[in-house]
């Protein structure tokens, strides 16, 4: 697989040091509320999300639910299709409780915008948005994350979570995908 990556934008050191950084900020951010007996759920977008959601999980010093949602405008393309659609949805009810969305990476933005918009309609106590990457990319949603692992060039991104096809995943560091492979 390495062949096919064009650079390393982030090593697996890099990474590792990155979420545990995060996984703090969000533990200083939510003890108050723990404290309170109130309930935290640690939400995973599926797939790209779930080793970043499982590393950050792992970081955070408090009890928590963790859940799950599928949520694609991709399918098996390079690029958005437009159309998003709900894969699969939350296991449990949000409602009254502290949601924070474990994100891959934030591109147009347009998916996550539409996740928040519904998630926001089942009461959580709260919203906070958590992502490993955000693109630097004209035109992005405006979206309000509390802490933004790595910020990257508007390229194909793969590795930690991230894919193409369904490929390259397993890689532990974030790297750029020659274009001959997916063009």
């Amino acid at each position: 697989m390495n062949k096919d990556i064009k650079e390393i934008l982030y090593d697996e050191k890099q990474v590792e040091a990155r979420v545990k950084e995060m996984g703090a900020r969000l533990a200083e951010l939510y003890r108050p509320a723990v404290e309170r007996g109130e309930c935290i759920v640690l939400l995973c977008v599926l797939r790209g999300a779930a080793i970043f959601m499982a590393d950050l999980a792992r970081t955070i010093d408090l009890p928590l639910e963790m859940d799950y949602m599928a949520v694609s405008s991709y399918g098996n393309a390079a690029t958005s299709s437009g159309v998003i659609s709900i894969k699969k949805d939350l296991s449990s009810d949000i409602a009254g409780k502290h949601v924070i969305i474990a994100e891959d990476i934030l591109d147009s933005g347009l998916t996550l915008q539409f996740l928040l918009e519904n998630l926001q309609e089942r009461n959580p106590a709260s919203l906070t948005v958590v992502t490993l990457l955000r693109k630097e990319v004209a035109g992005q949603a405006d979206i309000d994350c509390f802490d933004i692992g790595f910020t990257c060039p508007d390229e194909f991104i793969v590795g930690y979570g991230l894919d193409y096809a369904e490929n390259y995943r397993n890689l532990p560091y974030i790297g750029i995908l020659k274009p001959e492979v997916y063009s």
